[in-house]
């Protein structure tokens, strides 16, 4: 694994947008956020439904997904570490996706009323959210062309250096009918692909457990979108973090 990508992989288990603001205005967030388990599968809005609570993950990944009327979904985005679940935030609306825990972690949850309070408080904060919500749809964008030009092995390596940039650890948990899902392909495909990847010894994948073994033989099988996407991210935030967050005290979800 590169250096850089160990650094990255590091910063699993903070917010990178939180620590990324001056103390005082981290301090603020903190005292107004919630440590809350995101087990997989869990929804935390609905399309359409108004926003009544936003997350901060600092592990796991969180995906963006349309559902169709024959029950198919199709994900649009997913968040990590790097980012914030629910924005652009428009008081009182909603979104026209569904936000889906796919791998299991942890998130930092604040009520809409008090992020919208915070935002117009804190130009910094305000500032991280713009350039964020940009990236998110730089996303969206370039993986609504991913998933309509390139193979299933190079999809299914970008999702996976994705999540291996946010979960802080080189095993996590999918199966496969929601990885299928998630990239829009069968279970069969899914399984292929798979296949061809663990044979070329870049990662094993049994029961549902992902190991990555060659994160960089990854990479060379990724397309381009993987390098495009997290270049888009970075540059909302600096790679590394300050100081260690406060404590936050948990609550269910």
């Amino acid at each position: 694994m590169s250096q850089d990508a160990s650094q990255h992989i590091a910063a699993a288990g903070e917010n990178r947008i939180l620590t990324a603001l001056p103390s005082a205005d981290r301090d603020e967030l903190f005292g107004l956020v919630r440590k809350v388990t995101l087990p997989v599968k869990t929804v935390l809005f609905e399309p359409g439904a108004p926003i009544e609570a936003l997350y901060f993950p600092t592990d796991g990944v969180i995906s963006l997904v349309t559902p169709l009327h024959d029950g198919a979904i199709v994900e649009v985005a997913t968040i990590g570490n790097e980012g914030i679940v629910g924005v652009p935030l428009v008081p009182l609306s909603g979104l026209a996706v569904r936000a889906i825990s796919q791998v299991a972690g942890h998130s930092l949850r604040i009520d809409a009323a008090a992020f919208v309070a915070v935002s117009e408080r804190s130009t910094a904060f305000q500032a991280l959210v713009d350039k964020y919500t940009q990236a998110l749809f730089g996303q969206i964008s370039q993986a609504a062309a991913c998933n309509r030009l390139h193979s299933s092995e190079e999809r299914l390596s970008r999702w996976l250096l994705m999540s291996h940039d946010r979960v802080g650890t080189d095993q996590f948990m999918i199966t496969q009918e929601f990885l299928g899902q998630m990239l829009g392909a069968r279970r069969s495909t899914v399984s292929v692909s798979a296949g061809i990847l663990q044979r070329a010894g870049l990662i094993r994948y049994v029961r549902g457990h992902v190991t990555i073994v060659d994160r960089s033989g990854l990479e060379a099988v990724s397309c381009e979108c993987y390098s495009v996407i997290r270049t888009e991210l970075e540059r909302v935030v600096d790679a590394s973090p300050q100081r260690r967050p406060p404590e936050v005290a948990p609550e269910r979800l």
